[in-house]
């Protein structure tokens, strides 16, 4: 089969199609045949040599997949059949022909949406999801700012926290950005590069703050997130684009508001075994519930993945230098071919 991949780390002219070896399904896994992926800035990260899979992942690129099944390894409960349309989080191996999936953690791919409109689902709803409720326990009324709110996980999350009934807030770069995050659904925007978000912030929130931030910023965002952070707020990190190295008092301003600082990694834990495993899969089942019927017409509150753009795999490095660019609003997706 074909994959993307790269033979040293570095820049996206590493990237090429490479003809590897067809996996084949262990016990309990489904083998599915890959029509699109998308990209993730993790899969920037380990062509750059810093982000290695988790031990026991593929060394391929690509943390989700949609895509058909292929074939059943042995163990397999039945739940699954040869030719269902589904689509999977995964710790690796996403961007190729064919892909093994833990029958657990597959997701039927919504009615009327296509697979690349479904390969834009897995990575950044699931992250979105879990950190509202996994992590942070949002509760209807809560305000919740969203850093890199036109990114595919604020997108998702913004149409999630509508969904739990809580209230939206965003950051972001451009005034295209915070268009888009104002069409789907963010009650206020800020950008970043040219105003206080931490005082627009307090000023939209008649000075209480947020109960909940989605960080994926990190080191440059948190004294302004400190700032606009309500008493016993939940401040989640999830990401370090601007680093990790923080200088001044963090945590004298953390303890005087009763905060707490929670972390989440989405990716080392489907390969974990036993508690890591089974953590992923009470959180796919969740998702499946709760909230992939709001993906299907007639099913209100409708939600909505948003693609950016497609290229195909022969193309991986072009996508990899419009992700650098930071222009994407939404889902970079990479269409596989037959």
């Amino acid at each position: 089969m074909f994959a993307a991949y790269f033979d040293c780390p570095g820049g996206p002219e590493n990237l090429y199609m490479k003809e590897v070896m067809k996996p084949d399904p262990g016990e309990g896994e489904v083998l599915v045949k890959v029509s699109a992926s998308a990209l993730n800035r993790a899969d920037l990260l380990q062509r750059r040599g810093k982000y290695p899979p988790p031990k026991g992942a593929s060394d391929i690129l690509g943390l989700e997949a949609a895509g058909s099944v292929a074939g059943l390894g042995p163990g397999c409960s039945g739940r699954w059949k040869i030719g269902d349309g589904v689509m999977a989080l995964l710790p690796g191996g996403g961007q190729a022909q064919f892909v093994t999936v833990p029958e657990g953690l597959l997701m039927p791919i919504p009615k009327d949406m296509t697979f690349i409109q479904a390969a834009a689902i897995p990575e950044a709803w699931l992250t979105a999801f879990q950190l509202l409720h996994f992590v942070g326990k949002v509760q209807e009324g809560e305000r919740v700012l969203i850093h890199a709110g036109a990114s595919g996980v604020g997108m998702a999350a913004i149409q999630l926290v509508r969904l739990a009934k809580a209230i939206p807030i965003v950051t972001a770069g451009t005034q295209e950005k915070l268009e888009a995050t104002a069409n789907a659904g963010a009650a206020a925007g800020f950008n970043y590069k040219n105003e206080d978000f931490s005082e627009k912030v307090l000023e939209f929130t008649q000075g209480s703050g947020v109960d909940i931030i989605l960080d994926c910023v990190g080191a440059s965002h948190w004294e302004k997130n400190l700032n606009c952070l309500s008493t016993d707020g939940r401040w989640i990190i999830y990401g370090l684009l601007s680093g990790g190295e923080v200088h001044g008092d963090l945590l004298a301003r953390l303890l005087s508001k009763r905060a707490s600082i929670h972390t989440s990694l989405l990716r080392s834990r489907a390969k974990e075994a036993s508690t890591g495993y089974k953590q992923c899969e009470r959180l796919v089942r969740a998702f499946t519930e709760e909230a992939l019927p709001h993906f299907s017409r007639g099913a209100p509150p409708r939600l909505q993945p948003l693609v950016d753009s497609v290229y195909p795999l022969h193309a991986i490095a072009e996508a990899h230098r419009a992700m650098e660019e930071n222009k994407n609003i939404g889902k970079i997706v990479i269409e596989i071919p037959v």
